[in-house]
């Protein structure tokens, strides 16, 4: 009798499908602590809510806690991955609603190092996803590492969480600074959590929109504002998330509009950059 990693790893092999575009998405943040992960994870519930196959990979170094936030253990990781002990197939589990997701780990520090064989099965690997999700979420770390940058340099897009306060605004645009004088055609979409109200959350987004226009050549889209919520930290003692524990809370409620906004505008203006297969390979291509 199979067991349930067994029976997933079937599922997702026999769910391909040739004509699905897999989107690309990093979900990046200037400075740790802004809630970035916990977006994620409600953002691809909704998403999944709307009907797209959805994974998650915990592309964060220092804090990866994507398993931990939805109450869910992870067999293995994306470290048995990267030392070849697993298949890209037994690494990914199954979180609540069928978000699937694979968890983090410290071999993410040494990705861009590996020896060529290494990358090559890595790269071999996380191509075969391709076809099988709709959308592919990378949480990255919060910062500037040399990891994080790459991952958000090869992206088709990325969303920037910050939140009003003056030094997450100020993180969010070294961000974008640095990683769109690496990329050119680099596209940002906003996120501003915790916000008093939504005429906050706009002039946040508007303060760092403004000067992007101005010095960077960079149009950057709010995508929307998540209200300050005390239910979210509720769902975090509980290790669940907050659209579940708390459906009709007001971060709730505002995570489906965004999803929803993203939905309907964003497929539009995202680049065609060949997928999750370009996408590997120019993010492995800009190491060292």
């Amino acid at each position: 009798m199979l067991d349930q990693a067994q029976t997933l790893r079937k599922l997702v092999e026999q769910e391909h499908d040739d004509t699905r575009q897999t989107r690309i998405v990093t979900v990046t943040s200037g400075k740790g602590g802004v809630g970035k992960s916990n977006f994620t994870l409600n953002f691809a519930l909704a998403l999944r809510r709307n009907g797209l196959k959805t994974l998650i990979f915990d592309a964060d170094i220092g804090m990866a806690n994507i398993d931990v936030l939805m109450g869910r253990s992870a067999a293995y990781s994306v470290y048995h991955l990267l030392k070849r002990e697993k298949t890209v197939w037994e690494i990914i589990s199954e979180g609540p609603e069928d978000v699937h997701f694979i968890a983090g780990g410290s071999g993410f520090r040494d990705l861009l190092d590996l020896p060529q064989t290494e990358l090559d099965y890595f790269e071999a690997q996380i191509v075969k996803l391709q076809g099988h999700y709709d959308i592919i979420l990378f949480d990255t770390g919060a910062g500037l590492s040399r990891e994080t940058v790459s991952f958000i340099a090869a992206a088709q897009e990325t969303i920037v969480v910050t939140t009003p306060e003056p030094t997450s605004i100020t993180d969010a645009y070294a961000l974008i600074k640095m990683v769109g004088s690496m990329q050119q055609d680099a596209a940002f979409k906003l996120v501003v959590n915790r916000t008093t109200d939504e005429r906050e959350g706009r002039q946040t987004a508007d303060r760092i929109s403004l000067v992007a226009r101005q010095f960077l050549e960079l149009d950057i889209p709010l995508l929307g504002t998540i209200p300050d919520d005390a239910n979210v930290m509720r769902a975090v003692k509980k290790q669940s998330p907050f659209s579940i524990a708390f459906p009709a809370s007001g971060a709730s409620k505002a995570v489906a509009e965004i999803a929803r906004g993203f939905l309907n505008n964003g497929t539009a203006n995202a680049p065609n950059t060949g997928g999750i297969r370009g996408f590997i390979q120019r993010m492995l291509k800009r190491r060292g």
